[in-house]
């Protein structure tokens, strides 16, 4: 077991938090802050030390900072908890430009430090159980697919919505993650990507907290349409979008040589999987609800289209699948190598936009291990 800070206490905290209920290897201890009082407050309420920002890094009875602060500090913040001498567990994006996420990556590696990033949402019973039923070649060679990632935006609900509008944000690098992931994960590495970025709405409304009623300026394009070629020659097709009231796609969906698959939602964990292995036949479906990371424990208030009212939500697998690689010196599968690939096919896109243009990737990644339900089940409590 690892003794873990934080740094950040935003919405997300308390996901995390939740993770030592299933988790054998998580003790949370402290948290910080740039807002002191936000970090008081949290600690307080979930039984934490507080601390300010420079106590928790120079505290000598912490292994693991988790990183989640906005994706605009995440490199800074990152970076002082490899200064400091300790392992990294970021939230994604691993930071808001590919350049300074290799920084990152070899800064961990000078230091030998462990660098974890989210999402981890693909080592979960949906995403586990699709990666088993195409290595073992259930619906043949992969050539085609697509996905969708669309609602209005978080304005809807978020008090403070403007990063998500800003530079470093947008739907790409705030989705892309969970997608982009879960494809590196069935398919391998990404080769190159073309793209095009559309900003529909100079100002947004606040919907929600003190400001609501109020408008905030949108400095970045709110949908993406974009066609990712992989290195074993398959082609996706996909759009994600901030500017979408409802839907009826699903979330993504995978064509091979001799069957269909429709992958769960990337960004949780949960199922089921369906697959179709005949012309005009109906799908089979299979649930995840008897494996370890799949069975529904959370009620989903979202209101997005296309998600379950009761979903799988297990975030923190990735963390302690991470601490258990630093105690047994083995490489971890929510890898810094992983994240800095994730991160350029995001930038990629970006660029590929404002090009209009096919643009190559710079960096390639191993296919993440899978994760057996007995290697699961021995991070459970």
């Amino acid at each position: 077991m690892k003794n873990i800070g934080v740094i950040g206490c935003g919405n997300i905290l308390e996901t995390y938090l939740r993770s030592q209920q299933y988790f054998n290897n998580l003790n949370f201890v402290s948290c910080a802050d740039i807002n002191t009082d936000l970090a008081k407050k949290t600690a307080s309420e979930y039984n934490l030390k507080f601390q300010s920002v420079n106590e928790l890094l120079n505290d000598e009875q912490i292994d693991v900072i988790l990183n989640i602060t906005i994706p605009q500090a995440h490199y800074e913040v990152s970076r002082s908890i490899l200064q400091a001498g300790k392992h990294v567990y970021s939230e994604k994006p691993m930071s808001i430009k590919y350049e300074e996420a290799k920084k990152l990556l070899q800064f961990a590696k000078e230091k030998n430090l462990y660098f974890g990033n989210a999402p981890d949402t693909f080592l979960g019973g949906g995403g586990q159980l699709t990666r088993q039923k195409i290595d073992n070649g259930e619906i043949g060679e992969i050539l085609s697919g697509n996905f969708i990632f669309a609602f209005p935006g978080v304005q809807d609900f978020h008090p403070n919505p403007e990063s998500w509008f800003q530079d470093g944000g947008g739907p790409v690098i705030d989705m892309g993650p969970y997608f982009f992931t879960t494809l590196v994960n069935l398919l391998g590495p990404a080769k190159n990507i073309r793209s095009r970025g559309v900003k529909f709405f100079d100002e947004r409304e606040y919907k929600a907290g003190p400001n609501k009623g109020k408008t905030f300026n949108v400095n970045v394009p709110t949908t993406f349409m974009l066609s990712l070629e992989f290195q074993n020659n398959s082609v996706i097709q996909g759009f994600i979008s901030f500017d979408v009231l409802n839907h009826k796609r699903n979330h993504m969906e995978l064509y091979g040589t001799s069957g269909s698959i429709i992958v769960p939602d990337p960004n949780m964990f949960g199922g089921p999987v369906e697959i179709s292995k005949e012309l005009g036949s109906k799908w089979i479906t299979y649930s995840v609800e008897d494996k370890p990371l799949g069975k529904t424990n959370i009620v989903n208030h979202s209101g997005r289209s296309n998600e379950a009212p009761k979903q799988a939500n297990y975030r923190g697998i990735g963390l302690s699948e991470m601490v258990h690689s630093i105690e047994n010196q083995s490489q971890h599968i929510c890898n810094g190598e992983l994240a800095l690939h994730v991160l350029d096919i995001i930038e990629c896109a970006s660029l590929s936009s404002t090009n209009k243009n096919e643009v190559e990737l710079r960096t390639t990644c191993n296919k993440p291990q899978a994760l057996t339900d007995d290697q699961i089940i021995n991070l459970l409590k």
